[in-house]
């Protein structure tokens, strides 16, 4: 056969080699099976957590108020957390943040179970965990670095949104499940206890491939000295690059698409008329189509910025198709649309960000992504629940995709050329 009728048969092939790159490592696929158990628990807790928030309050905008308690820790102490990644061990932060994240699933837990669970607990134990997230989150994305090597970073970062993306189908099930039959109790208390196996794995693991989080230029006579944490460090990276730059704006966007306790409990209850079933529905059918847009990020090549901002684009569409769908049937595929041409997008946006900086601040990189992601939210948020109470619960869940859209023509410019470039 020639060359020419070999390639619809290379391609599928080469497609597959690439997402098995990070598979074939076996450090990963202990992490990658121990995360989907974790985010599925952590993805029931926030079903619950915003279900229960918006009855026992009958208003929206206290949705914001516990993303403020989330988020907003990032967002005051984000780069100072990027720059703790860098210089330690990110597997011993990892285990101290998991295990405390373990505790406050459990604090939940037992407050619901025995009837002490007001509204000012619930921010309470929520602002414990978004202090603790504010380490944990970029420590995770750079210790799948660790574990694979930079060969392998797309691979790696498009098999984590698999495992993202099917929590988002099995998390949001099992609470809406839960929710139905016993309550917002049980739902904590599994994510509580989806932290263990990342701890037993983090105990068993030791990254074999790492970009050196203390000073690259020592060696093994020559022991280290750890340098002072400045988190200036990383806003200042980032303002050198026009890359950077463009990207931060368009994970702000992105964070209110992933962040669906704000708008989608508005869209489903007054805009759908669904119950707590249906809203988990909805979140169901956002995995369902999250699977194959992380597999389809996993499996290509290594993202180019043109790539990132049509798929942008292609999300802002879906999303604005999804709040304008007028019946419930739309409105669930529209779901499944958003959920696959989002994650394809966040997946190479991120892949691209970390491929692009340079590895000694790669975890301010992923820390200010994580800002700009979830950080915004606090404020961000206010203005889309705001929108979903008086305005409308669909022009609520419109925000995000004219958000994303002004991202992008900000940035169009520097997400016009395809060669790599570092600061």
């Amino acid at each position: 056969m020639t060359a020419t009728a070999l390639a619809p048969i290379a391609a599928p092939r080469r497609a597959l080699e690439r997402m098995g790159q990070a598979l074939g490592k076996r450090d990963f696929r202990i992490w990658f099976f121990s995360q989907l158990l974790s985010s599925s628990g952590g993805l029931a807790q926030a079903v619950a957590l915003s279900w229960l928030i918006l009855q026992s309050t009958g208003n929206a905008v206290w949705l914001t108020a516990s993303t403020a308690c989330t988020f907003g820790p990032t967002l005051l102490l984000g780069p100072w957390a990027g720059a703790l990644v860098d210089r330690h061990d990110r597997r011993k932060l990892l285990l101290i943040t998991q295990a405390v994240l373990l505790a406050v699933g459990l604090g939940f837990s037992l407050c619901s179970f025995l009837g002490l669970l007001p509204l000012w607990v619930m921010l309470v134990l929520t602002a414990c965990s978004g202090l603790v997230n504010t380490v944990d989150a970029p420590a995770r994305q750079v210790f799948v670095v660790d574990l694979v090597g930079k060969d392998s970073v797309a691979s790696a970062v498009g098999l984590w949104e698999v495992a993202l993306n099917a929590s988002r189908v099995l998390g949001p099930g099992v609470a809406g499940a839960l929710l139905a039959l016993s309550g917002p109790t049980l739902c904590f208390l599994v994510n509580g206890l989806s932290f263990v196996a990342p701890l037993l794995v983090l105990l068993r693991l030791k990254p074999a491939d790492s970009d050196a989080p203390l000073d690259a230029s020592h060696d093994a006579s020559n022991p280290p000295r750890r340098q002072p944490i400045r988190a200036r460090e990383g806003l200042a990276y980032a303002r050198r690059s026009p890359l950077i730059r463009a990207l931060l704006p368009m994970s702000a966007a992105s964070g209110l698409i992933f962040s669906m306790g704000l708008s989608l409990p508005t869209l489903a209850s007054r805009a759908l008329h669904l119950g707590g079933g249906g809203y988990g529905a909805l979140m169901a059918a956002f995995g369902i189509g999250g699977l194959p847009g992380a597999l389809l990020a996993a499996s290509a090549p290594v993202p180019t910025p043109v790539r990132v901002r049509r798929l942008a684009l292609a999300t802002a569409v879906a999303i604005l198709g999804t709040a304008w769908a007028p019946y419930r049937p739309l409105a669930f595929v529209g779901m499944a649309a958003v959920g696959l041409t989002s994650i394809w997008f966040i997946a190479s946006a991120n892949t691209l960000a970390q491929l692009r900086s340079d590895p000694t601040m790669r975890g301010r990189v992923m820390s200010l992504w994580g800002m700009a992601m979830t950080g915004t939210l606090p404020l961000t948020g206010l203005v889309v629940t705001s929108i979903g109470q008086h305005v409308g619960a669909r022009w609520g869940f419109s925000v995000s995709a004219i958000a994303l859209s002004a991202a992008v023509l900000a940035g169009w410019r520097a997400l016009g050329g395809d060669t790599a470039s570092t600061p």
